[in-house]
């Protein structure tokens, strides 16, 4: 027999949740209303509610602080993101229908060295890619993100996209072999719709990756005009 709860602990209850999200979303709510404050107020005062509220905030900020502001470094960001994430969702999906459907040479051995490659911090291979990629001229550019993405160099979603190839039954390509298609078309007309789910997940974590990455666009880009977001935010609060 279910026992129904009485009136004062259904109150307790409530009262609980209420106060502890409160107590979660206080950070995001002051800085909600600290974006309409002066500075005096923001290290005066510890309510949410701006006693005189300044709508000008968000005009100087997205103007910046320099002769670019982020107009500037959201067209960057897009500019270097895009790219990254269309060439790293079509290289990696090839890289896991190769290695998923086909027999070649070596096939076991560029598998587990695909997968070593996982294993290595990224301050290992940091000073190499530098001057791999300087002795290319690639740097202050975008190249540095956007041709490895092509490469299919990052084996996190290349390992994904080939567990979820292996997870499709192989009767689905020998169905496509009856009906006369070649490979590209029973990875396109067959596997491809099935590999959607996959597909977004690499677009989503490569776009988020991609867009927060601090470290690589520092060491990289130099000039303020090529700045994405992450060193634009930073630039405009140092200086």
């Amino acid at each position: 027999m279910i026992k129904r709860k009485t009136p004062v602990t259904k109150f307790l209850s409530y009262f609980f949740l209420i106060v502890l999200a409160y107590i979660m979303t206080y950070p995001l709510l002051w800085m909600i209303g600290a974006a309409f404050k002066s500075n005096e107020e923001i290290f005066g005062t510890i309510g949410l509610l701006p006693k005189n509220p300044m709508f000008g905030a968000f005009a100087a900020g997205w103007k910046g602080t320099g002769q670019y502001g982020f107009s500037t470094f959201l067209y960057n960001t897009f500019l270097m993101v895009i790219p990254t994430v269309v060439f790293t969702a079509v290289s990696a999906t090839l890289i896991g229908y190769g290695f998923a459907r086909f027999e070649f040479p070596f096939k076991k051995t560029l598998f587990t060295i695909m997968l070593s490659t996982m294993m290595l911090p990224a301050t290992v291979i940091l000073i190499p890619r530098y001057i791999f990629f300087r002795n290319l001229g690639w740097l202050d550019s975008y190249l540095p993100f956007i041709v490895p993405a092509m490469l299919g160099c990052f084996p996190f979603f290349n390992f994904m996209m080939v567990q979820f190839f292996r997870g499709l039954p192989l009767e689905l390509d020998e169905s496509g072999k009856l009906d006369g298609c070649n490979s590209f078309i029973i990875l396109k007309d067959l596997l491809l719709p099935l590999c959607k789910s996959a597909i977004f997940s690499v677009i989503v974590f490569q776009f988020v990756w991609t867009w927060n990455d601090f470290l690589n666009v520092l060491i990289y880009i130099s000039s303020v005009a090529k700045y994405p977001v992450a060193l634009g935010l930073r630039m405009t609060i140092t200086s």
